[in-house]
């Protein structure tokens, strides 16, 4: 069987750099998922292998276009789903994606969902009071929620955000840590201090946070307190207690949302103690009004070795 070839034009040398990626590993990619080989050269991108080969790469490169055109960075992500589109018959909704937009950073950067997946999220947070979002570390689970949840407090669609989970630690002990309790709990609420940061300038944060507007705390200040008209993210939710977990559900008052993150690969609970999320998903799984959205290595948006290691794990714990 013969080769063709095509080449496709490429707008600017900007847009050739973001198409290819670093070292070329987005090129390198396409090549091991369509059997093509990819040469760039300059602005020039040819194409050339058996027919289908080829075809494949020219779908999977025009429908990346919106990003490369404009000189846009190509994550792992955004390949991965370039590829479910086009096997899946969704290319429609995956130009969708690429055109929605969920926030701009501080520093105007567009943030959007990369994958069909954060796309449900996003959407079952929109639309549902309490979410749960279990999958492995890296899918954007606590960020994507804290971009909504910060979004919602600055079109003042809520009162405040609060930003909680509980002080169990990946081998470590709070009571050799250094300082008074805020001093302590803080290293754990880190993650979600790192969102805030990309969308409200850190000096404004502590008068925030003095207001009331945003509460930064660990999981058993929320006890006997009734949550109205707030933004709640629940964070590394599979080290609670059903127990725990209980509580903190129950404490949604009205005019609030909560947003139940974790990961039930990764518990730091006792051996013999259960999750509370994974108590919780048995339990609440069928009960209107609460969405349950499951993320896999699939949603990696974190660097590429983060997808490898994740899935690794999976295969050695199957």
């Amino acid at each position: 069987m013969s080769e063709i070839s095509q080449t496709l034009e490429l707008p600017s040398n900007e847009s050739a750099i973001a198409l290819a990626g670093k070292g070329e590993e987005n090129l390198k990619f396409l090549s091991r998922h369509t059997g093509a080989n990819l040469v760039l050269r300059g602005q020039e991108l040819r194409i050339y292998g058996q027919e289908k080969q080829v075809e494949r790469a020219v779908k999977i490169v025009r429908s990346l276009q919106p990003y490369w055109q404009d000189a846009k960075s190509i994550s792992h992500p955004d390949l991965m789903t370039a590829f479910q589109a086009l096997d899946t018959g969704r290319m429609e909704e995956y130009q969708d994606l690429q055109n929605s937009t969920l926030a701009r950073t501080r520093r105007g950067e567009l943030i959007r969902a990369k994958t069909f997946r954060q796309k449900q999220y996003i959407k079952a947070i929109e639309t549902h009071d309490v979410t749960f979002c279990i999958g492995p570390a890296g899918t954007g689970k606590t960020f994507l929620a804290a971009v909504l949840a910060v979004k919602a407090l600055l079109n003042d669609e809520c009162e405040r955000l609060i930003l909680t989970r509980p002080a169990v630690e990946a081998g470590e002990k709070l009571g050799f840590l250094p300082g008074d309790l805020q001093e302590k709990v803080n290293p754990f609420l880190r993650p979600l201090y790192d969102a805030l940061y990309e969308f409200i300038d850190p000096q404004k944060i502590p008068d925030l946070m003095e207001r009331g507007k945003i509460e930064v705390a660990p999981l058993a200040y929320m006890r006997g307190r009734t949550l109205t008209n707030a933004f709640v993210i629940v964070d590394e939710a599979q080290n609670t207690t059903p127990a725990q977990l209980k509580m903190v559900l129950t404490r949604l008052g009205f005019g609030s949302k909560m947003v139940v993150t974790g990961d039930i690969t990764q518990t730091d609970l006792p051996r013999h103690q259960d999750s509370g999320l994974v108590v919780a998903r048995n339990i609440l799984k069928s009960v209107e009004g609460i969405a349950f959205c499951q993320f896999s290595q699939a949603d990696v948006v974190r660097h590429p070795l983060v997808q490898r290691i994740v899935e690794a794990y999976e295969k050695f714990e199957k």
